[in-house]
């Protein structure tokens, strides 16, 4: 069952990198669609806290610290720059350099964290560094450059996430991270997302879907953000995590076939071979950390694999 909740958060994560292009290109800002999705999330994560767990929503000042911390580097930074990565570049190619993510967080563990790593981490970076190459076909130089450096910040934002919170789990419940985090990530952009000029005539409005905007918007909210966010808790209460960041992995496939369907971006096959060797240095990578820092004192430092793309 582990396997199966990884690989539907996987393909609902895929989905909705076009579902949200889609929005974007309607009319909706990439720092409104995050903080619609964000505070989406922390308004249905903390109404099924209130009826399971209200012990969660006490913490102390060091977690408050933390879930801000995680929230607003972590969170609000990822969604929004990679809501702006993906107006600007294919869905699918803004996710392959988000995923370099997967190849940080393993470099980071070995030369900070004083990890153990295999030494199929340096033919990882080795195949993503050509496969990226390839894909962004940078002979030709046909990618807009301010997309890339979107996904590249997605990155770096992924890699925050995954580093402050991969042993969270381990210290409150994963609904309590979702919604502390989420929460601090709206109350951020509450204040820079320029909310309040969305027009209640634009959310009536079709989109390309045939659907008035605001059908897209909820499923970026509910079946793009928050079910998979969930799903990808349930894994890990089946899966390691590492585990579970392999089949995350499968992500990439997911938004390549939702963008060629529904918008028509493809890749040419040797596109599309690149893609591939990506994919391959991304599991490499994620395989390649043998052991992780099991000091109690740095439990509430990190959290689930698990990003809401």
């Amino acid at each position: 069952m582990g396997y199966v909740y990884a690989l539907l958060a996987a393909l609902l994560f895929g989905a909705n990198g076009s579902i949200s292009k889609v929005v974007i290109e309607a009319g909706i800002t990439p720092t409104q669609l995050t903080q619609f999705r964000v505070l989406g999330t922390c308004l249905i994560a903390g109404a099924i806290l209130l009826v399971v767990d209200r012990s969660a929503f006490r913490l102390t000042r060091r977690q408050v610290l933390v879930m801000a911390v995680l929230g607003i580097a972590g969170v609000a930074v990822l969604q929004a720059s990679y809501a702006y990565a993906i107006q600007l570049l294919p869905v699918g190619i803004a996710l392959l350099l988000e995923y370099l993510a997967v190849l940080f967080v393993a470099v980071i563990a070995y030369f900070f964290l004083k990890e153990k790593v295999k030494p199929r981490l340096w033919v990882a970076i080795g195949c993503v560094l050509v496969g990226l190459a390839v894909v962004a076909e940078i002979w030709a130089s046909s990618l807009d450059v301010f997309g890339v450096v979107m996904a590249l910040v997605a990155a770096v934002s992924l890699t925050l996430y995954f580093i402050v919170g991969e042993r969270q789990v381990g210290a409150t419940s994963p609904m309590a991270v979702a919604f502390w985090s989420t929460g601090f990530a709206a109350v951020f952009w509450a204040f820079f997302s320029g909310w309040w000029n969305v027009s209640p005539t634009l959310l009536v409005t079709p989109s390309v879907l045939e659907l008035p905007l605001w059908a897209p918007l909820a499923w970026c909210v509910v079946m793009g953000s928050f079910a998979p966010f969930l799903l990808s808790f349930l894994a890990l209460k089946h899966l390691s995590a590492t585990a579970a960041g392999i089949v995350a992995s499968s992500e990439v496939i997911f938004a390549f076939l939702f963008a060629w369907i529904w918008l028509g971006e493809g890749l040419n096959l040797v596109q599309l071979g690149g893609a591939a060797v990506v994919l391959v240095g991304i599991v490499l990578a994620q395989t390649a950390r043998e052991g992780k820092v099991l000091d109690p004192d740095l439990a509430f430092r990190t959290g689930p694999i698990t990003t809401i793309t």
